[in-house]
Formats: C-alpha cells, structure tokens, sequence
C-alpha cells in the first residue's frame, strides 16, 4: 500500500471516530433531555471539539464559518469550535508526483522548468506548490488531495449530526438553509475550474487598481484539480501588526475595496477573508522602510503598496436584488427607517416577521453596520479583541430568538454574514483605525440596481462564472 493510500486509510479512520464521537455526544444529550436533567453545555462543546480537533479537513473550516452566525450552534460550541485550525499537515513529493501525472500526463515535468515538490502551504482540501514555467515565470500550483469528494460529504454528514445535536436545544434558528448553502459552497470549492472562473472575475474588477492584486491563471497547466496561477510575492499581514498606523491603514483600506467594491458593484463576494488569504506587497520604489512600531532592532518592514488577494474557492455570488437590500438596510438603519429596515429583510429572504425578531435581527444589522453608520475616525470595535468580536450581541440576539424564533436563515445571508465578521477581525488584528462610514458611502454612493445587474451580466459572462439563481 503507498502512502497516500495509507494516510487516507488513517483519515477514513478518523472519519469513522469523529462520527461516533459526534453520535455519543448527540446520545447523551437525548438522554439528559429525556430524564430531565440538565445539559451541561461546556462539557459537551468541550467533547465535540475534541472529537473534531484530530481531523484536518473541510469540516474544519465548516465549524469556523458556524462560530460567526448567531445561534446557528449554543455559545459554549460556538466558542469552543472557533478555536479549530483549518490548515492539514501538507501531503509528500509521493503525492505531488502522483497528482501532476494523473492531471497533466507522464511527461509533466518538461512543462516546467523547476517544480518544488515539498508544499509551500497547505489548506484544508489541498495544497500549494512553487514552480516555475520554461518562460522562467514564477508560478502557485494547487492540487487538491485525493479523494475530497468523499471526504465533503463525509463531513457533511456529520455537521447534520452536529444540527441535531443543536436542534434539541429548541433552537432559535431554523438550520435548514445553512445547511444547503454550506453544502453548496463547500461543494464548489472542490472544482478547480470553477475557482479559476472566480479568479478571472476578480482579475476584471481590479484591473486597473494599483492596490489589489489578483493572479494570473494559467490555463494550459490547469484541470479540474489543479490549478496553476502566478505566483505573487508578499507579507504576511499579521507582519504589520506592529507596523506605523499609516501603513496599517493603506493596508486596511486595500481590504475593505477588495471586499466592498466587488459586492457593490457586481454582487460578488470574498467569502473566506482568513488571514493566510492576504499578503501585502510593497510600494514600487521602496524608499519608505518601515521600522516595527519605533523598534530599532525589529526588522524593517516595506512600506504598504497594497494586497495580494489569493484563493477563490469560496466565492459567493449574489443577484443584484440581495445587493440592493443591504444597500437599503443600510440607509433606513442611519434614517432609522423601520419600514425601509423591515423591506431589506424581506428582499433578503427572510418571512413572517414579528416585532420581536425584527428588534433581534437588527440589533445585528447595527452591530455589523456599526462602524459604517458612525461618521468618525474609530477602529472596527472599540476595546474588543478578535476572538470577542461579536460575543455581546450574539448574546442578545440569543435571548430574543430564543423566546420568539425560531427563525428561518436565508441561504444568502449565511456567508455574506461570516464575512463580514471575519473581515471585521482582520481590522481587529491590524489595530486600523479609519472613517469606515466615508469609505463605505465612496462605494455606494452612486448605486444603482439596472445598472449593478447589466455590470454584472457582462462581467461574469466574460470570466465564464454563471450568473446567480
């Protein structure tokens, strides 16, 4: 037996533990509920995420996305989950050799003129390795790990049994919808194609803009699992956090064009803005070094020019009229205009509305919008660390929905909201301070629905990425 096959037998294993790790808190729970006695929600978060902590894989990030919606699990879980790692230990040269061959045939080698076979990086449904094409270009090659069809559904099947362990609660939301739409989206993460249609998308947006930086995909060196791109040089992002303000800032608002500008102008969005998905490049004449914080002996860091903007697996797309809605919750939140308010949920999706899960539902629009709303210089939330970004309002929306839900999630706003709030932890880690309510109306000043959906007609049909249903 080769190796990769003898790792993938040691995951199917885990698969098989987890499940039952999954099923026995699920079990004990039932129990607990059926003698009348109370659950105790540490120990049981405690349990799952160490159930799920031995297995690098899609569930993994599905746990992650799940911490940010509010009571899509109990706190404890929530809290518990969002401490898991979605990066897997990268797979050998064995598998790198296995994998060109099986995609590009067995005289791949000669397509390149070097190719590391040791992983530069490694996520949780492949990873990337450096190269360099014979016209001497400098190039990322993702291969996705074998048999991860599989191994998505096999997690998917355990986030239902994570539901129901959650669906026993009396939940406050209804789950249905998030689960469709993780399934879709992890789903579509898988074919490489389609990610290499994002990237082209991406790629039109920001042509001609000097502080976001999209690569090249390459074709002829690309298939359905794997994906050959350019390869773009670039920091780390948590490097600046002890940069000067100044340059925390230019980074912060190449972040929030690269995230706001395609949404507002074509309804598309960066639905994954973890850390290792940025990398800051330097000015052009690098005459600006930037020392760590006023610390002599820190090494020097270049100034700012912009962003690197890798990996569109996880690309969400929305019709023009979901665009609308946020745009017009937006302005009845700063006109404090219930009607206009109550309209945008309903663009969104969401029905039957009472009184008290509309209070509920827009105590979490002005948390998101909050910093958009408030015409100052200001960070992203005041006196709040990353991993607390959010806690409070969740807590009060906890107890409304609790009493007066549960309420139907719609499909759209699932990763519209992890998003927001994982891009609001990103400003968290920079420590940036911006007018964000002046960087947000630049954007959608001039807004206009025609005109978003005939943009984004033309756009899509020409990076080939198909239109949203």
């Amino acid at each position: 037996m080769t190796k990769e096959e003898n790792r993938f037998s040691a995951r199917a294993s885990r698969y098989l533990k987890v499940g039952a790790s999954v099923g026995g808190v699920a079990t004990r729970i039932a129990g607990e509920r059926l003698f009348g006695r109370e659950h105790d929600g540490a120990r049981g978060a405690a349990e799952l995420t160490a159930a799920l902590g031995g297995l690098k894989g899609p569930l993994m990030k599905v746990a992650q996305l799940l911490s940010t919606i509010p009571e899509a699990l109990p706190a404890e879980y929530a809290r518990q989950l969002s401490q898991l790692q979605s990066a897997a230990p990268p797979m050998g040269p064995a598998f790198a050799k296995r994998r060109m061959v099986a995609e590009l045939g067995p005289n791949w080698a000669e397509r390149y003129r070097s190719f590391d076979l040791n992983a530069a990086a490694s996520a949780s449904l492949g990873q990337v390795h450096r190269a360099t094409d014979n016209d001497g270009r400098a190039l990322a090659v993702k291969l996705q790990y074998p048999d991860m069809a599989s191994a998505v559904e096999a997690d998917l099947t355990q986030l239902r049994a994570i539901f129901a362990i959650h669906a026993r609660f009396n939940p406050a939301i209804e789950t249905t919808g998030i689960l469709a739409e993780i399934a879709a989206r992890l789903r579509e993460e898988l074919d490489y194609e389609r990610e290499a249609s994002h990237t082209r998308l991406y790629a039109h947006i920001f042509a001609d803009d000097p502080s976001v930086r999209v690569p090249e995909v390459v074709a002829q060196l690309s298939t359905k699992r794997l994906l050959t791109m350019t390869w773009l040089d670039g920091k780390p992002l948590l490097d600046y956090k002890v940069a000067p303000m100044e340059d925390r800032n230019a980074i912060a608002q190449a972040m929030f064009r690269a995230w706001w500008f395609p949404f507002s102008h074509y309804g598309v969005i960066h639905g994954d803005p973890h850390l290792g998905n940025y990398t800051v490049f330097p000015t052009p004449d690098q005459t600006k070094p930037a020392p760590a914080s006023g610390d002599s002996t820190a090494p020097a860091l270049p100034a700012p020019g912009g962003i690197n903007l890798l990996d569109y697996g996880c690309i969400r797309t929305f019709r023009p009229q979901f665009v609308g809605g946020v745009v017009d919750l937006y302005r009845g939140l700063l006109a404090n205009d219930r009607d206009r308010i109550v309209s945008a949920y309903e663009t969104w999706g969401f029905s039957g509305l009472s009184n008290e899960l509309i209070e509920a539902l827009t105590i979490w629009a002005r948390f998101i919008y909050g910093p958009l709303l408030d015409d100052r210089e200001r960070t992203i939330a005041e006196d709040t660390s990353p991993g607390e970004y959010g806690r409070q309002e969740a807590f009060t929306v906890h107890r409304i929905l609790k009493e007066k839900g549960p309420v139907r999630i719609p499909r759209e706003f699932v990763f519209m909201d992890r998003a927001a709030i994982g891009l609001g932890g990103v400003f968290l880690h920079l420590g940036a301070r911006q007018n964000w309510y002046r960087l947000f109306n630049g954007m959608i000043d001039d807004f206009d629905l025609d005109t978003l959906a005939g943009r984004q007609r033309e756009a899509f049909a020409l990076a080939g990425v198909p239109l949203p249903e």
